[in-house]
């Protein structure tokens, strides 16, 4: 009797464990696939922070960029005192070519090291004619006239071929950085003005190394006072970012 009562008891536990509702069965199922959910919300959380780190690289570039945009801005937006430049502003602004060129000495010279001064540029072949002169002597002269703000400016003159330089014209370089430098890499830089050839406009450059502003050509003495005014605006729209020195 007991032997039977035991056999009852095992019948009726194996009874009710039935088979699980088909919800229950479905929810099992929805478990096992919660991992590829997971991984899903880990790489939207890896966008997000990409994105976030992009963002705030990006505000950091701005904020490094804000005081060259503002100098531009008030130069040739605000125009101070309402007028207008003398020089002729250069819409695409090239910069700097990546090339190594050599002193009138034969020594190298990386090019792209005059960056972190602004530049007043001229360009011509070594037996420098008339106008050549004039230009080098404009160069000098507009240096030194704007007084504690010269150390700001560079005056370099390119010599585009391979001649030596009048020996009476050197003792007045001795403030200049003489270049020389291929016509070619020259001419794929710096563009005078319609009608006008490349050694009678004086060029002027910004510290990040784009060409900027060209003067016009043959610039006359007399007008060298509104080309020195162009100068002054420059320097000081740019004193907030810009300091002597490279």
């Amino acid at each position: 009797m007991s032997g039977s009562k035991l056999s009852d008891v095992s019948f009726d536990a194996a009874a009710t464990q039935a088979p699980p509702p088909a919800d229950e069965a479905l929810l099992g199922l929805t478990v096992h696939g919660l991992p590829p959910a997971e991984q899903a919300e880990a790489a939207l959380e890896q966008a997000e922070r990409s994105r976030s780190g992009r963002l705030k690289m990006f505000l950091v570039l701005l904020v490094c960029a804000a005081p060259v945009i503002a100098s531009y801005f008030t130069y040739y937006v605000i125009r101070p005192e309402g007028r207008r430049n003398f020089g002729e502003l250069v819409s695409q602004q090239p910069t700097i070519p990546a090339a190594q060129v050599k002193t009138l000495d034969g020594q190298p010279f990386a090019l792209q090291s005059l960056k972190g001064q602004w530049l007043l540029l001229s360009a011509s072949g070594a037996a420098c004619d008339e106008v050549c002169q004039n230009n080098l002597y404009l160069q000098r002269q507009l240096r030194e006239s704007l007084g504690r703000e010269k150390d700001r400016l560079d005056w370099v003159w390119l010599v585009t071929d391979d001649g030596e330089p009048p020996q009476a014209l050197r003792a007045a370089l001795d403030q200049a950085t003489v270049l020389r430098v291929p016509q070619a890499l020259v001419a794929q830089w710096l563009q005078p003005a319609a009608g006008q050839q490349l050694g009678e406009h004086l060029y002027v450059v910004d510290p990040l190394g784009h060409w900027m502003m060209r003067f016009p050509a043959q610039l006359s003495r007399s007008d060298a006072a509104k080309a020195r005014k162009d100068l002054e605006r420059l320097l000081r729209a740019s004193s907030s970012w810009d300091q002597e020195g490279r």
